[in-house]
């Protein structure tokens, strides 16, 4: 594996597949395939409660039942206690096209006619279907329905029309509807008894009474399409919704038996399923745009209003950026959606706001698709100006002027910059300077012109004067420095310009030779990284005006590149599906995976442990973690492959499966260190000749060292007082909550307080081994104190000091009966863990802590014991060792801290 490893997908809602609805108790959920997987969403606010696992195929066909969940994969089905799959049905030879929930059964359909009937009540033990019926030779079934209070009975349409009633019981077809001559795509049940309502090809919707084989009313979609999607309402309305291939819902009134509205704008791609909730007024509807909305019918004129919706990008996303310290991710689709995902919290991502399209588009008579506008091709943001005034600044395709966006709202801003308004041509790059206050803007035609984001006001433009402006061809990328000193451009025709950017006039300027396709600059350390049509990127350092690395590997067309935060990785992507990592330091690659779909655009986070990409073709982000980070290495070769190319999985939408992992045909070779049994994995992540802190709070390892004076300290002033109804001859102590605490002498049933003495201690080696003392000795066998030092970790400092005080030899005996005593045995066991402790520098200084404290109340029996003699130089020893290496880097840095405090520059 990598230095990047799959993690999860985010930006799916949902896929062409329709979804299952259920309600527990008061909630109700919604279950929705994302390709492998599958999503529950509960419907009071849509937020998501659980994500599936990923499945080898994708899902085909869904139903749920209170915690269980089915999905169709291939020729599979898989069921699933909520995330947990418990049994695998397997029995057909074609793909699955449908299930239906009926009472305590699953019933489903694939391609060839097959029908199976599977109970799941005491899955564990039976994975066997108990019926199965084989449909005609020339009925293709395409949907499935149970009509209400038919028992044992469904009804199944088919592509070539007709429609067939079955009883499951008896497996005998009863009836065959000869239906009208059009494929049957859609069937649902409505509240009336004996009557149906079914959506056929031709875009017809017929209500039929299929108790008399008699049609009730007609409807016919305008120009709308296949009907894909019907749902009848149940809260009193005799309403029918119905859905198209074009994204139109319809609601037919059915006592009136005409159109009573229509839903233009509902989805942007072909409707996939209807649900009315039981009782209210409101619809469900989901599309193949990678939505979820909610419908209420609570408006005067009986029209549906949106009431709340689940979306992503229903095009593949051309740009990504991280925002907000990583925390959010900017992303800009070919939908012409500029959307903002949470990598936190699903429910945080949302859409930018372009204004009121909606009302312009009713009043216009327009799709909403046209007043957008047009897909973004680069962007800018600039987090320090986030609270005054617009702080992102978008190009879009063909179009001669930016926008301006305000992320604190998350709207479109006020003003619209037009660079060269005498010569308008399309704008093709963007940068915010350092400060948040200018955006400079290239355009088409070479010219270049900067903006004050505040104003929108135009601040002057960039010329080379000779030519009247700044490049001979179109601009391929501008960028500024931290200092708004320097502003940095190139054009295609392979020219670079460096100019002053307050003063507007060029200073320097060379020639790459080639084509330029795409520039990055990294503010950090000044260098100016390009790609160029030869497939070769270089990196120039701006202010010596010299190439310093160069970079090949790479077999088609470079798509997107990026610096790592800190400056010293550079991640370039590329239409041959590799994902190259460069270190700028040591002018090398040092990791490289593939991934069968190419990646289109990436984005590192700040903190350098998080990865985004996006990919062709896919309308999600796919985050990768950085696994040199979380897992302590400090050499990343340790991790990465070098010029070995690794197959890798696209992230899956669950971070729980472990398909994930790297492609088993390829040979992976993992350069990590070998774990051996006798060293914790924790001791693995250990970086050499340094410590590693125990990252406790300070007043946990402090109050060990000085507990004495915090007992002083807590002292109580007064002596104890006895309570005034406690019985004479009992004797007590006082208590905080006033009730009386009997003192243990009396449990003992002696007075005399010498052989109580004894009896307390008889006792004591006679009761089991605490916690503190099995986890010590199961340790030791094994030689990984991991557990053992997670458990003391958590004890309180007063707990820790009884623990070790419970191990103090009292008696004055000889050494060679001490030899024999548990204590004894305990204390040479604790002595082991302090030196395996810190030879391996973990949890530094809590175990200093520990060993002072340790040292105190043992220091006598140590002392008397040639034994723990022997043990405790070993310690001194290691101890000794270890504070010499780190005293000498403390004084290096002290020496080093001073000499530039005390120099004059």
């Amino acid at each position: 594996m990598g230095i990047f490893e799959p993690y999860r997908a985010i930006g799916y809602i949902t896929s062409g597949v329709p979804f299952s609805v259920q309600r527990l108790g008061t909630e109700t959920f919604v279950t929705v395939t994302v390709g492998k997987a599958f999503q529950i969403y509960n419907c009071s606010k849509l937020n998501l409660v659980l994500i599936g696992p990923q499945l080898p195929k994708k899902i085909r066909a869904l139903a749920s039942y209170r915690d269980y969940t089915f999905v169709a994969y291939g020729t599979d089905i898989a069921v699933f206690k909520r995330a947990h799959q418990i049994g695998n049905w397997s029995r057909h030879s074609a793909k699955v096209n449908s299930l239906l929930l009926f009472g305590d059964h699953i019933i489903s359909v694939d391609a060839d006619g097959n029908v199976f009937i599977w109970p799941f009540k005491g899955i564990e033990d039976n994975l066997a279907p108990i019926g199965h019926i084989k449909l005609d030779a020339k009925f293709t079934p395409t949907c499935i329905m149970h009509p209400d209070t038919y028992l044992n009975k469904v009804l199944v349409g088919s592509q070539e029309g007709p429609l067939q009633l079955w009883n499951i019981s008896t497996k005998k077809k009863l009836y065959e509807f000869k239906g009208w001559n059009s494929g049957v795509c859609s069937c649902v049940s409505s509240p009336a008894l004996d009557v149906i309502a079914v959506g056929c090809s031709d875009g017809t919707i017929h209500v039929h009474n299929i108790r008399y084989d008699e049609e009730v009313v007609t409807f016919k979609h305008s120009a709308r399409g296949t009907v894909t999607a019907l749902s009848f309402s149940t809260d009193g309305q005799p309403l029918l919704a119905s859905g198209g291939s074009s994204g139109v819902i319809s609601i037919w009134n059915l006592e009136k038996k005409r159109l009573q509205s229509v839903i233009r704008e509902a989805h942007e791609s072909s409707i996939i399923s209807l649900h009315f909730f039981a009782n209210e007024p409101v619809l469900m509807s989901s599309s193949a745009d990678n939505s979820i909305k909610m419908w209420i019918f609570d408006t005067s004129d009986g029209d549906p209003r949106l009431l709340r919706f689940r979306s992503g990008h229903s095009a593949p996303p051309l740009c990504i950026r991280f925002y907000a310290n990583g925390r959010h991710i900017l992303s800009a689709g070919q939908d012409r959606a500029f959307r903002l995902f949470s990598t936190i919290q699903d429910q945080q991502s949302r859409e930018l706001s372009q204004g009121h399209i909606s009302k312009r588009a009713k009043k216009l008579r327009m799709k909403e698709e046209e007043l957008k506008l047009k897909p973004v091709i680069a962007f800018d943001c600039a987090e320090i100006r986030e609270r005054d005034w617009c702080n992102v600044v978008t190009c879009h395709m063909d179009t001669e002027q930016a926008y301006v966006w305000r992320l604190q709202n998350f709207v479109i801003g006020e003003h619209i910059l037009r660079p060269c308004p005498e010569n308008p041509t399309p704008l093709k790059a963007c940068a915010i300077s350092a400060c948040g206050n200018f955006a400079v803007l290239g355009t088409a035609s070479g010219w270049i012109e900067r903006f004050n984001l505040q104003s929108g006001i135009s601040r002057g433009s960039y010329l080379d004067r000779p030519k009247g402006c700044a490049h001979d061809g179109e601009v391929v990328g501008v960028a500024c420095d931290s200092t708004n000193t320097l502003m940095i451009s190139a054009g295609y025709h392979g020219d670079i310009k460096v100019w002053d950017f307050k003063g507007r006039d060029l200073k320097s300027k060379w020639e790459i030779g080639c084509t330029v396709v795409k520039i990055v600059y990294n503010r950090l350390n000044g260098l100016l990284a390009t790609v160029t049509d030869d497939l070769v990127i270089r990196l120039y350092d701006v202010v010596a005006l010299r190439m310093v690395r160069k970079f090949e590997g790479h077999t088609d067309r470079i798509t997107d590149l990026c610096f790592s935060e800190d400056g010293k990785w550079l991640l370039s992507s590329s239409m041959d599906g590799s994902l190259r990592i460069w270190d700028v330091i040591l002018a090398r690659q040092i990791d490289a995976i593939h991934v069968d779909v190419a990646i289109s655009a990436l984005s590192l986070s700040p903190n350098m442990d998080v990865l985004a990409t996006t990919h062709v073709d896919q309308n999600g982000v796919y985050l990768w973690v950085n696994r040199s980070i979380f897992s302590g290495a400090s050499n990343v070769d340790s991790f990465a492959s070098g010029k070995e190319v690794v197959n890798v999985r696209l992230p899956s939408i669950s971070s729980m499966d472990g398909s994930q992992t790297e492609d088993p045909d390829e040979p992976v070779t993992d350069n990590s260190v070998s774990k051996d049994a006798s060293v914790s994995a924790t001791f693995i992540k250990q970086i050499p000749e340094l410590v590693t802190l125990s990252l406790l709070p300070k007043s946990q390892w402090q109050s060990l060292i000085n507990l004495d004076i915090i007992k002083v300290r807590n002292k109580p002033i007064e002596p104890p007082k006895k309570p005034e109804k406690a019985p004479f001859f009992l004797p007590s102590a006082p208590s905080l909550s006033g009730e009386i605490l009997f003192t243990p002498s009396e449990a003992n049933g002696y007075n005399d307080t010498k052989g109580n003495e004894v009896e307390k201690n008889d006792r004591k080696l006679d009761m089991p081994p605490s916690t503190f003392l099995q986890l010590l000795q199961s340790s030791a066998e094994t030689k990984n104190f991991s557990a053992f030092t997670d458990y003391i970790k958590g004890l309180s400092p007063s707990a820790l000091d009884m623990e070790l005080r419970m191990l103090q030899i009292i008696d004055d005996e000889n050494l060679e009966e001490l030899d024999g005593k548990p204590e004894m045995i305990s204390i040479q066991l604790l002595l082991d863990y302090f030196v395996f402790e810190l030879s391996y520098r973990n949890n530094f200084e809590f175990i200093q802590a520990v060993i002072r404290l340790f040292l105190k109340i043992h220091g006598e029996t140590i002392r008397r014991c040639p034994k723990l003699q022997d043990k405790a130089k070993k310690l001194l020893e290691i101890q000794s060792d270890v504070w010499q290496k780190i005293d000498t880097m403390f004084q290096q840095t002290r020496c080093m801290v001073t000499f530039l405090s005390n120099s004059q520059f």
